[in-house]
């Protein structure tokens, strides 16, 4: 379980040019390689030849999206925190694309709770229109995949 999260994670480290420089997707990843090797070795203590029973390979996927979620909002608000300070401060910025990046990999809601915490980035109406145009691309997926499973 713990090289499928590495290989995806760090598979998306190669794909996309923003995270290459963005030192809190670094975070997020080792935040979830670590929770599930955690995971791994005190709850999955399967035979190796168990690896390919489909019901386990389900809920690895899903305990990686949560794993996933879970660490992206966490990471996505330090970002934001970071950024604010360094604003109040007049010390380097954390460049737009990689909050917008972090948006997109899922941490919009954490984006969103930072933003009204923070008071950061909330004014400014192009940052706004792009985190807006993200949660309706990520809600109309959603919605898209779930109709396509047929649970609505």
């Amino acid at each position: 379980m713990v090289i499928i999260f590495s290989i995806i994670l760090l598979g998306l480290l190669f794909l996309i040019k923003p995270l290459q420089r963005n030192i809190y997707y670094l975070l997020h990843v080792a935040l979830v390689i670590l929770s599930a090797y955690y995971v791994e070795h005190h709850y999955f203590r399967l035979p190796p030849l168990q690896i390919y029973n489909p019901i386990l390979i389900y809920k690895t996927f899903l305990l990686f999206l949560v794993f996933h979620f879970v660490s992206i909002n966490i990471v996505t608000i330090i970002a934001y925190w970071k950024d604010k300070r360094s604003a109040v401060r007049g010390n380097w910025r954390i460049p737009e694309v990689q909050l917008h990046t972090l948006e997109l990999l899922g941490g919009w809601c954490g984006a969103f709770l930072a933003q009204k915490i923070f008071h950061h980035k909330n004014k400014k109406k192009g940052f706004q229109a792009v985190f807006w145009l993200i949660f309706f691309f990520q809600l109309s997926v959603f919605v898209i995949i779930i109709k396509y499973l047929r649970i609505i």
